[in-house]
């Protein structure tokens, strides 16, 4: 299989039965669809698997263990999980490959804070296994890994957040209200800024350290030299594993922007310079996207000006960022507070109580959601179906960027009106022995 896989003879691929396969070429698992939920007592506390360890990956996880017990630990870079297992408290066992980590009947829990490539076989592979999941945003490389995603959940019936938790921020939730309310009137325009690309290479390939697994952190993309700059977060800056900012920034604020619009994208179009580095980043150097959405509304995308979202409607408009709040409707407040039932955002939220509306205060915790539904069956605030809409809306920029010309959309069928060149763009090409199976 991999390089750095040898000392493992055999996993288990958890089936109907459990078989032993070979360790000398990738192997898919093919977990038994939905592994019914146990039922469990309400002191009871989940075990947790956590899969990705570099930073955002520790984060997440020590989220998580202030609902449940963090017992397992993957990263395919020796180092990480190391680390990551002292940082817990030296009793996790660690894994190289998730897939042992998910063959573990005792989890119930995995938080994965993989690299963006990796994120869709995780979702499938760990909902297959029976665990409810929480992984890090965007949760898509491509429009179709979210249909797979969506259909998965289901078919198992898991519990799926997502990582965008701008959602449970007070001043995200309160500025889509007010637009929902008609605060600003009629909306327009909505302006979002996420910041520059980075830029760089031609980068020198080299041997890959030998703490990495460099084929198996590689996964579904293509085979490539190993660089030191397409590895842990500087794989945001290669469309092979990432999207640049369109995926990261604009899975926070492209996601809350659409939240206020309440609407999908119908066309897309952009002005973008693209790098020709050889060994460099190919994300672009420069770019500003421009969205059409029913009623009129435009929705524009850049990497220049105040990181944010500006709401412009036809009687105010509202700018919000992770430390403001502003506009004369949000002045407005103090004297005329949203109506006491005015939060209708997330409906199983029992978080948004009347006595709170229109006040900046954080009135619901991402995480602390997440563990929630897994107890109550609800739907969690940044779900697999949102999330899948918003990072297609992010993929849609990234798609009118890399082919150069405008694109039209339909949301319905979630395929481009008479373009089937566009349409072979929805997927990629997955590396074999990686290929996603659901």
């Amino acid at each position: 299989m991999a390089r750095g896989n040898t000392s493992r003879r055999k996993f288990l691929c958890a089936t109907a039965g459990s078989i032993a396969v070979s360790l000398s070429r990738p192997c898919h698992f093919a977990f038994g669809a939905g592994r019914q939920r146990k039922p469990r007592s309400p002191n009871d506390r989940p075990r947790i698997g956590a899969i990705g360890m570099r930073y955002q990956g520790t984060v997440i996880a020590d989220k998580a263990r202030a609902h449940g017990d963090v017992v397992a630990i993957c990263d395919v870079d020796r180092n990480v999980r190391e680390q990551a297992r002292a940082s817990f408290g030296s009793t996790p066992a660690i894994y190289e490959h998730y897939h042992d980590l998910l063959a573990r009947d005792d989890i119930d829990v995995v938080t994965i804070g993989s690299p963006d490539h990796w994120h869709a076989p995780m979702v499938v592979d760990a909902c297959r296994a029976g665990k409810d999941v929480y992984v890090e945003k965007p949760l898509t490389l491509t429009v179709d890994e979210g249909k797979i995603i969506r259909r998965v959940v289901q078919e198992t019936g898991r519990v799926v957040q997502v990582g965008s938790w701008q959602r449970s921020d007070h001043r995200f939730r309160l500025a889509v209200e007010m637009v929902r309310q008609g605060r600003i009137g009629r909306l327009q325009r909505v302006d979002v800024v996420l910041g520059k690309n980075k830029v760089g290479g031609p980068f020198v390939p080299d041997d890959p350290p030998p703490e990495l697994n460099w084929d198996l952190w590689l996964g579904q993309a293509p085979a490539v030299p190993y660089l030191h700059e397409r590895c842990h977060y500087r794989f945001r800056w290669w469309y092979d594993t990432a999207g640049g900012q369109m995926t990261d920034w604009g899975a926070h604020h492209i996601d809350i922007a659409q939240w206020a619009i309440g609407a999908a994208p119908i066309a897309v179009r952009s002005r973008a310079k693209l790098p020709h580095t050889p060994n460099g980043y190919t994300v672009p150097i420069d770019f500003y996207v421009e969205y059409d959405y029913p009623d009129d509304v435009v929705m524009t995308v850049s990497d220049t000006g105040r990181n944010g979202i500006l709401l412009t409607g036809s009687d105010g408009h509202l700018f919000v960022n992770r430390g403001t709040l502003s506009g004369k409707p949000v002045e407005d407040l103090k004297k005329n507070p949203l109506s006491r039932n005015a939060f209708h955002l997330y409906p199983h939220d029992n978080h948004d109580r009347p006595e709170r509306v229109g006040k900046l205060e954080s009135i619901v915790n991402h995480m602390g959601n997440f563990f929630d539904c897994i107890r109550s069956g609800n739907k969690p605030i940044s779900d697999v179906e949102s999330q899948h809409r918003s990072a297609t809306t992010c993929h849609l920029g990234n798609l009118s960027i890399r082919l150069g010309r405008e694109l039209r959309w339909n949301s319905d069928r979630e395929a481009f009106i008479d373009d089937p060149q566009a349409d072979a763009w929805l997927s990629r090409q997955q590396r074999a022995g990686y290929e996603i199976k659901a």
